[in-house]
């Protein structure tokens, strides 16, 4: 008995149609557009700069301790086909640094220094636009919010007599749902964002160490 009273209270508290994700989606209006495109572009460049710095994280120190021998030994042709081999920053900016062997120590060091800023432009390309999408999504969402409350509170004044609870219930979810799909899409962003950065750093840390190391061999005495 207990149960069928229960079962009933159920029943009858369930609403008479659910609510689709598709159907949240569409009723977001015009401006669900732009963040999910927001989203597509902030996941495509999450993965390619993802995959991108992983290549470039590769360990180098078997590879440093193979330019050693080969400079010490003075095979520079050797120690340049080696440096072909890696399609790594670091195997980069020593190649530019083995080529440069004979000049200068101040003119190896900035031929290097500028390869170095090129591979770090490379590194952050478009970590610019996943920022801006983490500002941007949330924004969008806001201003669709806004919009859709506007409509909503001109579709109540334009009711005569009392207002319906249920027409001011779907305006405000329908408002409300660009602000949540803003919300999501920015935080994502974010948190990728910050990821990729946290990567980047530990690449250009490499760098920096593996070029002081390749500048204290040409500075040891043979």
């Amino acid at each position: 008995m207990i149960a069928q009273i229960v079962t009933g209270a159920v029943e009858t508290t369930q609403p008479d149609q659910a609510i689709s994700f598709w159907n949240l989606v569409m009723a977001g209006g015009p401006l669900m557009i732009p963040i999910v495109i927001c989203s597509i572009i902030a996941i495509y460049i999450f993965v390619e700069r993802l995959l991108t710095v992983n290549r470039a994280n590769v360990s180098s120190d078997s590879f440093m301790g193979k330019i050693k021998e080969l400079v010490v030994r003075g095979d520079i042709n050797g120690a340049k086909i080696l440096c072909a081999q890696y399609d790594t920053p670091v195997a980069r900016m020593i190649e530019k640094g083995v080529s440069r062997i004979g000049s200068p120590l101040k003119n190896i060091e900035a031929s290097i220094e500028n390869v170095g800023k090129i591979e770090v432009f490379r590194l952050e390309k478009n970590l610019s636009v996943l920022a801006t999408i983490a500002g941007a999504a949330p924004m969008i969402g806001f201003l669709g919010t806004v919009i859709g409350m506007v409509s909503a509170f001109i579709a109540i004044a334009q009711e005569e007599g009392s207002v319906s609870p249920k027409l001011l219930a779907d305006g405000i979810y329908t408002a409300m749902v660009t602000t949540v799909a803003g919300l999501i899409v920015g935080i994502i962003a974010y948190l990728g964002y910050n990821f990729l950065v946290t990567r980047v750093s530990k690449v250009i840390h490499r760098m920096e160490y593996s070029s002081i190391e390749f500048i204290d061999l040409l500075q040891e005495p043979r």
